[in-house]
C-alpha cells in the first residue's frame, strides 16, 4: 500500500482526499501547515506527497525547495485554478505534476498513479535493459541513475523518465503526444505547458553538448529530438 502525505490547510479538503485515496487502496496522511508538512516529508517514507502552494507558515514553493534539497520524493502540487505561474514556477522547482483547484478527486488519483508508475524503479522501463549511452550522457534504468561525463546529475522523476525516453530514441522526433503519455501519463490539452516545462529544467541540468549546440531539439508543432553525435570518420581529427 503506497503512503501518501497530504499538506493543505484545508481539513475538509485534506479528509475528502484521505477517504477517496483510501477506498483507492492508499494509506494517506495529512499536515496542515508549512513546517509540519515539511517536517513530515522528511521523517516519514512516503511514496509521494500532496502539496499545496498556499499554506501558513511556510507556502508550498519554500517546502518543495527545501524538500528537494534532501529528498527526490515525487511530489504533486495544488494549484489555484488560474494561476499558471504557480505551476510553473512548481515545476521548475522540482513537481512532478500539478492540479488546478477546484479539481475531481478522481483526477488526482489518476495524476498520483501516473506519477507513482513513471517513478518507481520496478518500472517495466527500468527493468527493460542495460544502460542507455548516448554521447557523454549514460542513464541506468535500472539504477535510476544518470552520468554526463561521468558526473552525476540529479534529476527529478519526470526529467528521469523524459530524458529516457528521449534516449531511447535519439536521432529520431518523439511528439509531444507520445511524451505527455508515456512521461506525464495523460493525453495533452492546449494549455498545459508541463511538458515545455520539465523539457527546459531537463536541458539546463544537462547544459550544452560537449562541442556547443542543444541537446535537446524543439521540433516545432511535432515534438522534441535528443541529438545524436555524429560518429568521427576513421583518421578525421
Amino acid at each position: 500500500m503506497a503512503r501518501v502525505l497530504i499538506v493543505d490547510d484545508d481539513t475538509e479538503l485534506a479528509g475528502l482526499l484521505v477517504r477517496q485515496l483510501a477506498l483507492d487502496g492508499f494509506d494517506a496522511e495529512t499536515a496542515a501547515d508549512g513546517p509540519a508538512g515539511l517536517e513530515a516529508a522528511l521523517a516519514g517514507e512516503y511514496d509521494a506527497v500532496i502539496l499545496d502552494v498556499m499554506l501558513p507558515g511556510m507556502d508550498g514553493f519554500e517546502v518543495l525547495r527545501r524538500l528537494r534539497a534532501a529528498s527526490a520524493v515525487p511530489v504533486l502540487m495544488l494549484t489555484a485554478r488560474g494561476e499558471d505561474v504557480d505551476r510553473i514556477v512548481g515545476l521548475e522547482m522540482g513537481a512532478d505534476d500539478y492540479l488546478p483547484k477546484p479539481f475531481n478527486p478522481r483526477e488526482l488519483v489518476a495524476r498520483l498513479r501516473a506519477i507513482l508508475r513513471r517513478t518507481s524503479a520496478a518500472s517495466p522501463a527500468a527493468m527493460g535493459g542495460g544502460v542507455l549511452a548516448v554521447g557523454d550522457v549514460e542513464l541506468d534504468p535500472g539504477a535510476r541513475s544518470v552520468l554526463r561525463g561521468g558526473e552525476p546529475v540529479d534529476l527529478t522523476g519526470v526529467e528521469f523518465s523524459l530524458l529516457e525516453t528521449l534516449l531511447r530514441e535519439a536521432g529520431h522526433v518523439v511528439t509531444r503526444e507520445t511524451l505527455n503519455r508515456t512521461v506525464l501519463g495523460r493525453r495533452p490539452s492546449p494549455f498545459d505547458r508541463a511538458l515545455d516545462v520539465h523539457v527546459s529544467a531537463l536541458r539546463k541540468k544537462l547544459g550544452p553538448l560537449p562541442g556547443g549546440g542543444e541537446r535537446i531539439k524543439t521540433v516545432r508543432g511535432v515534438g522534441y529530438l535528443y541529438v545524436r553525435p555524429a560518429r568521427r570518420k576513421e583518421g578525421g581529427p
